[in-house]
């Protein structure tokens, strides 16, 4: 450990990046990550193997009186008998094609793809000297993570990938409260290692304080895969904002800038719950947005399922509709939509999850200019619609009027996109009426031209002290409408 944390100390000592946040502050997103506007999360791992309740299921089969602890002995037996690692063998992607997922997710419009490299429960999903418990040594027996680093860049989507390595301090730890293959004695490079009780999750300096060994090896493994996979963004989960971390997250933002540079890339950090200082990442909103526009750019992560982040067989699947509309809704805000699906442990895609990127990806081939590439307008939108603000708000779809709109700007155009188009054809987009006073911040282009994407329908428009009115005859959809408004 101590030649791998110097190499990593030199790397810093080189660079303009140092570990402090007056020099991380010098951070700017990447100008390709603001065009790109979608991407796809992944996960993917051992707990698709049991493919039930959800990606915490290595955790919670280790939780007395759980769904998860009883799914779990009624179908494999008590877990002394049969552990979270008997499920390693069982993994064994047989079906798994990177280029079929390339396409895929290329035909779903999304920009850049972000695999979890290593969730919660401990197992890399890439070729790893730190620990055999990877996918190259056990398992499938492949390094998922080169294989769709590769199969992506052939499609021109930008290889991203996210540790949630962090949260294995204490996720295994229930294990320890019963009888259960998770024992001590462990050691650093043990699948479950290190099992600690699990602290609040509220209390950022709460115990058992994360160890050194245990922080140094989360630093060296990140910088790992960074080194061997070159990812254009890193993704955190939860949980690196407790106090221990803060050094070593400013020692890791270093290393991974520096790194950046000397590759002549543009690369970023996101991440939740102030985490990293302000500026010197993305900030990240799980399952959510803001109910206002930003002046600085952030990202929503949320998931084609309500109610688990891998698959399972009680996937509660949203509608393409709603997915869309929450792109929208994040676009007009300043912000990127990062979309997860959950692939199968055989490795196919479920259909639910493909059926939706089918119907993303469509909706974008007509509407993608008011999307990739587009810029926020001097407003978000107008209509009487309240967005609820803040993480884990997805639990059900938000409902629209024919008022609500969000604007985006591209090229010459105002985009104006109308999340419930009017069964009448008749709109009126307020935001774009006659200026009443030249003084004021308020539209005074003028507008030479409207269409409708998609529909070859000219559309009648006039401008006056209301507002644009736009009528249309035969423009109706379930998703939302897009009119592109030419100015001069």
């Amino acid at each position: 450990m101590e030649e791998q944390l110097k190499k990593i100390d030199d790397v810093i000592a080189k660079g303009k990046y140092k570990e402090t946040w007056d020099s991380l502050l010098d951070f700017d997103v990447p100008s390709w990550f603001k065009k790109a506007k979608f991407g796809i999360f992944i996960h993917w791992g051992v707990y698709s193997v049991p493919a039930n309740s959800n990606e915490w299921y290595s955790r919670n089969m280790y939780i007395e009186g759980t769904p998860a602890y009883e799914h779990h002995i009624k179908t494999y037996g008590p877990q002394n008998q049969f552990g979270y690692k008997d499920f390693i063998p069982m993994f064994k992607a047989e079906k798994f094609n990177p280029e079929e997922w390339a396409k895929t997710f290329k035909e779903a419009g999304a920009k850049y793809i972000f695999p979890v490299a290593e969730h919660h429960d401990g197992f890399q999903m890439y070729k790893s000297s730190i620990s055999h418990y990877n996918a190259y040594e056990m398992g499938p027996k492949r390094d998922v993570l080169g294989e769709l680093k590769a199969a992506f860049e052939k499609e021109d989507l930008v290889f991203c990938t996210s540790s949630h390595r962090a949260e294995h301090w204490f996720f295994m730890g229930h294990g320890k409260e019963f009888d259960s293959d998770i024992k001590d004695p462990m050691k650093r490079g043990d699948f479950y290692w290190p099992a600690m009780s699990e602290p609040d999750h509220q209390d950022l300096y709460s115990n058992p304080y994360p160890s050194k060994e245990f922080l140094d090896d989360w630093l060296i493994r990140t910088c790992e895969i960074i080194d061997n996979y070159k990812p254009k963004v890193l993704y955190f989960d939860w949980w690196i904002q407790h106090e221990a971390f803060k050094p070593y997250l400013r020692k890791l933002a270093a290393y991974y800038y520096n790194r950046g540079e000397e590759w002549g890339e543009e690369v970023a950090i996101t991440y939740k719950h102030d985490a990293f200082m302000f500026g010197s990442a993305i900030v990240e909103i799980e399952r959510g947005k803001f109910a206002d526009q930003k002046p600085y750019y952030w990202q929503t992560d949320t998931a084609v399922a309500r109610n688990t982040w891998c698959y399972t067989e009680e996937n509660d699947y949203k509608s393409s509709r709603e997915i869309i509309l929450d792109l929208v809704d994040v676009v007009s805000k300043n912000g990127n939509m990062l979309l997860n699906i959950g692939p199968k442990a055989d490795g196919t895609i479920p259909e639910g999850d493909a059926k939706i990127l089918r119907e993303v990806g469509a909706w974008l081939k007509v509407n993608g200019e008011a999307i990739y590439n587009s810029k926020v307008w001097r407003k978000a939108g107008e209509g009487p619609t309240k967005e609820v603000e803040g993480q884990f708000q997805d639990s059900k779809a938000s409902e629209y009027t024919k008022e609500d709109i969000r604007f985006t700007v591209n090229g010459g155009a105002i985009y104006a996109t109308f999340l419930n188009y009017p069964l009448d054809g008749a709109t009126l987009i307020r935001s774009l009426a006659e200026a009443k006073d030249q003084n004021k911040p308020e539209f005074h282009g003028i507008i030479r031209n409207v269409e409708v994407l998609g529909f070859d329908e000219i559309p009648e428009w006039s401008v006056d002290k209301e507002g644009l009115h736009i009528k249309t005859q035969n423009v109706t959809s379930e998703n939302p409408i897009v009119m592109k408004i030419t100015l001069d």
